[in-house]
């Protein structure tokens, strides 16, 4: 393939919606990693799985990142 077609590829999907270029993205990604352990893919999603089971039942609480960010500078007394 050629960089021009290449550029042509990458300027026609940035011009998608975000959820398209994740979608795109994600396949992209997918197809360079052709060596992945499937037992770590099988791994990580019964984890997501379980972390999903403790936000829905309210076990945990989500923190926005903007909380956690200010935590982090407080605890580093770091100014931003």
């Amino acid at each position: 393939m050629s960089t021009a077609v290449a550029d042509e590829i990458l300027g026609s999907a940035l011009k998608q919606p975000d959820t398209d270029r994740a979608r795109i993205a994600e396949a992209l990604i997918a197809s360079l990693d052709v060596s992945a352990d499937q037992e770590v893919d099988q791994a990580w999603q019964v984890e997501i799985d379980r972390r999903l089971r403790e936000i829905d039942s309210g076990a945990v609480r989500c923190v926005p990142w903007e909380e956690v960010r200010d935590r982090l500078y407080q605890n580093a007394n770091v100014q931003r």
